[in-house]
């Protein structure tokens, strides 16, 4: 019996989170390139329902997220192909990055954002 996005996770819609401990003093360099490049990377693709991104305070100053919103686990496939699972990073981010990773969460269970 075939199993759905929703049966086995990825009915969405999805967080993609991807987390990196930068190079030391390279937080504000990245982060600024996440501004620019990995918005350019996701803004406007087909499923895309927005992003953010920020960095880690006091003793995490290290520690940066860049999360894109997708409205199912297809959307992220389409726009990530194969590679989907593996952290996509353009060129000039390795230079500043020690360690990174990307996850993929289904936000289906419920969230809530205020912001007001």
């Amino acid at each position: 019996m075939a199993r759905t996005n929703t049966e086995r996770g990825g009915g969405g819609p999805i967080l993609r989170l991807f987390q990196v401990q930068t190079k030391p003093g390279c937080a504000a360099e990245l982060l600024a390139k996440f501004a620019t490049t990995s918005a350019a990377v996701v803004q406007g693709e087909p499923g895309n329902l927005g992003y953010f991104f920020g960095g880690g305070v006091e003793s995490d100053e290290d520690y940066v997220v860049f999360s894109s919103f997708w409205k199912d686990l297809d959307a992220v496939k389409q726009r990530f192909d194969a590679d989907w699972q593996v952290s996509f990073l353009p060129p000039g981010y390795e230079d500043l990055i020690a360690e990174c990773s990307v996850r993929h969460i289904d936000l289906s269970g419920g969230w809530n954002v205020d912001l007001g």
